[in-house]
């Protein structure tokens, strides 16, 4: 990383750390925008599910665990989520002097679309093979400023954030168009690609986490045959569609655990469990604890 990129970025450590308590995650008044922190590295890896977005990591680094492959990355790369991707994940460097700061930009696919048929429709390349979706790439200058600016952006007054940050982020999206990640984000956005048909899989079984799956109708749904979906669906999360479905699931009732005062077996039911101890058991898999045992350590952390 040049001098100029780590000027770039110790800049805006000051900034983030005069603006916010250096604590968990914290939502900028800017929507798509928010931040993480954390003074300690994790023990364990974290179940997490990706939403459409770009990471990047200011101070300390991180391990990303797709399938069975690791992916270490820190403050000289980004990191593209190019749907609702699970994943499991480390922070793997962080320590009260010099603490885990990332920043993520949240976006919609179709946002990446707009952008690819408005400004450069050449781009626009129809291809079936479809790939994993994350994507890995070197910061630089050229989207580090405009990100800059977007962050800057919340020190100014409420009407020039919201006038000027959907500007701002068009113009950081067109920059990752142009650059080496056009490719991997053409694949997801344009129309009738096996990738983008799998993002349409992705949004249908997210929006309808709780009902029962149909592994038919779905492959219906988008076009193409049920193992040539399995089997493309594997590619871009590394689950099948009722491995990413369970997934949903347990991440929505951790949430509702942590944030309502509701019993367990509530929540099983709420996310589409008919048996709590089938629930339970899925759930001591997926995060290393019992619900209850859970949510109590969660209580503890931040009081």
């Amino acid at each position: 990383m040049n001098k100029h990129l780590d000027e770039y970025r110790f800049d805006l450590i000051d900034f983030i750390k005069n603006k916010y308590d250096l604590n968990g995650s914290v939502q900028s008044v800017i929507s798509c925008l928010d931040f993480y922190f954390s003074s300690v590295a994790s023990e364990f890896s974290t179940s997490v599910m990706y939403e459409p977005s770009l990471c990047i990591i200011l101070q300390g680094s991180k391990a990303v665990g797709f399938g069975d492959k690791m992916y270490g990355y820190n403050h000289k790369e980004y990191l593209l989520s190019s749907a609702h991707i699970p994943a499991n994940v480390k922070i793997t460097q962080a320590s009260l002097e010099e603490p885990y700061i990332s920043l993520r930009i949240r976006f919609k696919i179709e946002d990446i679309y707009e952008v690819l048929k408005n400004t450069n429709p050449d781009k626009l390349l129809f291809q079936k093979k479809s790939e994993k979706g994350l994507f890995f790439d070197d910061l630089n200058l050229r989207l580090y400023e405009p990100i800059s600016r977007l962050v800057k952006l919340l020190d100014k007054p409420n009407e020039d954030i919201k006038y000027l940050s959907p500007f701002i982020i068009k113009e950081i999206l067109y920059t990752l168009v142009n650059d080496k990640s056009g490719y991997f984000l053409n694949k997801f956005a344009m129309e009738g690609t096996t990738s983008n048909k799998i993002v349409k899989a992705i949004s249908e079984i997210k929006n309808n986490f709780s009902e029962k799956l149909n592994i038919k109708e779905l492959a219906d749904s988008i076009q193409m045959s049920e193992s040539s979906l399995y089997q493309n669906f594997r590619t871009v999360t590394s689950m099948s569609p009722i491995q990413f479905q369970k997934k949903l699931r347990l991440e929505e009732a951790k949430q509702l655990l942590m944030v309502r005062n509701i019993e367990v077996s509530e929540a099983a039911y709420l996310v589409g469990y008919e048996s709590p101890s089938q629930f339970s058991r899925e759930f001591s898999r997926m995060f290393g604890l019992a619900p209850k045992t859970y949510v109590s350590s969660f209580k503890e952390k931040i009081s």
